[in-house]
């Protein structure tokens, strides 16, 4: 009976105490049935974004990768900021700068579409922002200057000369054939356009006041006519949103303020495409 009791409780896992020649209990001795063998561990496939622990917890989705975030600039930062711009989350034109006003608009537009917050720009989020927009064309993406200037015109070649361009939207300061500065510029619109062609400057007013439209021109360059190089308070607000009266306006004024200093009487001024 005492073999059959003892066989019964090794059948249950129990504890069994064997008796010494005493009768006192030695030390127990604890026997357990097999645990089971767990299941190993399964690699998902690229194309799910998961991937499985290596201690076989729940698979955890994989974080898309991120493209740009703040503090980044570039010609790649552009195009996002004119996307954002073509579905109204910036209304700024692009700067080129992942700035705070990027990150909220980023923010925005991931929150309307159920995406996390980050204000990041990742993989997920640039493809629904390329699902919903246009391939921006090269106007949008330097409505606030910095277009890069082009070639200079090869009447710009000698001496010293503004050399202006209408197709980059910028202006060079050459002397002899070396560009010194550059600066994006705006023209008048096609009932006011800025005339084209070879001039001087013949005249220079620091703190000029237009007495047709009545408005200050500050570091005027006259070199056409009542057609001027100076800077614009309007172009540094708004940027390509608006239009000079027919004057080639500069947006920076610690760049025209230098340049007016350089520039002489009798400096040429070559606008062209």
């Amino acid at each position: 009976m005492a073999c059959l009791a003892a066989l019964t409780a090794l059948a249950a896992g129990c504890t069994v105490r064997p008796a010494g020649a005493d009768g006192e209990g030695r030390s127990p001795v604890r026997i357990e049935m097999p645990s089971r063998t767990p299941s190993p561990s399964v690699s998902r496939t690229p194309d799910d974004e998961r991937t499985a622990s290596p201690s076989g917890s729940p698979s955890t989705r994989r974080a898309p990768r991120v493209l740009w975030s703040p503090g980044d600039s570039g010609r790649d930062i552009r195009e996002l900021q004119a996307r954002l711009r073509q579905v109204a989350w910036i209304f700024h034109g692009p700067t080129g700068t992942y700035d705070d006003l990027t990150a909220k608009a980023v923010r925005g537009f991931q929150g309307k579409r159920g995406l996390p917050r980050t204000g990041v720009t990742d993989s997920v989020t640039w493809q629904r922002l390329l699902a919903m927009t246009r391939e921006p064309g090269q106007w949008e993406l330097y409505l606030m200057g910095g277009q890069p200037a082009d070639a200079p015109d090869p009447r710009c070649a000698s001496g010293r000369v503004l050399c202006i361009s209408k197709s980059s939207r910028t202006l060079r300061w050459m002397i002899d054939g070396r560009t010194v500065s550059t600066m994006p510029v705006r023209f008048g619109p096609e009932y006011t356009p800025t005339r084209e062609g070879v001039f001087h400057v013949y005249w220079k007013s620091r703190h000029h006041v237009s007495t047709l439209y009545d408005s200050p021109m500050p570091y005027a360059m006259f070199f056409s006519g009542g057609q001027a190089v100076h800077f614009s308070a309007d172009f540094a607000a708004r940027g390509y949103a608006g239009a000079s009266h027919g004057c080639v306006n500069v947006r920076d004024e610690g760049a025209i303020a230098r340049l007016y200093g350089q520039v002489r009487n009798g400096d040429k001024v070559i606008v062209h495409w």
